[in-house]
């Protein structure tokens, strides 16, 4: 696949040539676009499009970080349907880290913390604020990832904080992004059917990252699919991200996740990688006001986000450590890897590995 070769392309799907005219002239793609996107049985000719529209932004680099996640707990009020992670309150099983636990977690030189938790029925909002002044004393060199929208929307729920007095203060303690999760998919239809709608609803998670913006807070998206939802859902998800970068700017990073079927059994089978490059192509097509869409090596494996990394994908997250959501449901992939490990899943495919930090400042280029 040679992403530079802008010229004409032959399709196997006659539709596409019309998409790539699209692509090549940087114009934005339709709703009807997207939904072809998801259903054209073309997956090389896809993944050229997208490949393409990588390299314009990227060339041939790849980035990744050296990073820990931690999980202060998995107590949570909540019971979505696609969940293994989450345990009530002495359920066995459940977990609550202190914030000496937290920083023991957290080794010196860690580039980056990515902390993510349930939605606690009794911790205040100054436990997060004092988690996150700890470890910025502590750990002045390890940038600070912490807290979805869904958990800042928790604790308005439930501490009545609104999200910009809590968001400024995070900033304040030492907190530098935001991850994207607890989006899962944007429909009605899905939030009433996996009973996720105790949970910030698709206008509030995004108005919550739109307030994280306006703060000079920089944030990334998810979208959790491969379950019950369908492709025009996923398309509807994948515009309002975009509509909602075209307002607020502050998105850096796109993450498809994929459903990982463990307990729950929405499905009777995990999504194909077919589905996972696709997704990862249509995502880098349509969201073109998003710098980077990653291969998340924990819900798809290694080899699929190497092969992805030739279908739009321009960052492959990082090494992890102990990452515990998605292993608590049966994720077949380690639980974290090795620097070398992730340069192999780079350099395997042909590509540049950069390394980054949060905030995908480069650290080095390893050749």
């Amino acid at each position: 696949m040679l992403a530079a070769e802008a010229g004409p392309a032959l399709f196997r799907d006659s539709r596409l040539s019309a998409l790539w005219d699209k692509v090549r002239a940087g114009q934005r793609l339709s709703r009807e676009d997207g939904l072809l996107l998801f259903e054209t049985e073309d997956l090389h000719g896809l993944g050229r499009m997208a490949d393409f529209a990588k390299s314009r932004l990227h060339g041939e680099q790849v980035f990744f970080v050296l990073n820990r996640y931690v999980n202060p707990t998995n107590v949570c009020v909540l019971s979505c349907s696609f969940c293994d992670f989450a345990r009530k309150k002495g359920e066995e099983g459940a977990f609550e880290n202190s914030i000496e636990d937290v920083l023991e977690m957290i080794k010196p030189g860690t580039r980056e913390a990515h902390i993510v938790g349930g939605h606690h029925p009794d911790w205040p909002f100054e436990y997060y604020e004092r988690l996150i002044a700890a470890i910025h004393a502590a750990r002045p060199e390890t940038q600070i990832k912490a807290f979805t929208a869904a958990e800042i929307d928790y604790l308005w729920r439930r501490w009545k904080i609104e999200p910009r007095e809590a968001l400024a203060r995070l900033k304040k303690a030492g907190l530098h992004s935001m991850p994207g999760g607890g989006a899962e998919i944007f429909s009605p239809r899905l939030q009433k059917a996996l009973h996720y709608t105790g949970k910030a609803n698709a206008d509030r998670w995004l108005e919550i990252h739109g307030i994280a913006h306006s703060l000079g807070i920089k944030t990334n998206a998810t979208m959790l699919y491969g379950h019950i939802e369908t492709m025009a859902e996923r398309v509807e998800h994948l515009l309002r991200l975009r509509a909602q970068q075209d307002v607020s700017g502050g998105f850096l990073t796109f993450i498809p996740l994929a459903y990982q079927i463990g307990n729950t059994k929405l499905v009777p089978r995990q999504t194909p990688p077919t589905d996972d490059l696709r997704t990862i192509a249509a995502s880098r097509l349509l969201l073109d006001n998003f710098p980077h869409i990653e291969a998340y090596w924990v819900m798809i494996g290694e080899e699929t986000a190497s092969v992805a990394l030739h279908f739009g994908a321009s960052d492959v997250n990082g090494t992890l450590e102990d990452e515990k959501i998605a292993h608590m449901a049966q994720a077949a992939s380690p639980p974290g890897l090795a620097r070398e490990q992730v340069l192999r899943m780079i350099h395997d495919a042909g590509k540049v590995a950069v390394e980054r930090d949060a905030l995908y400042n480069v650290v080095k280029v390893w050749s």
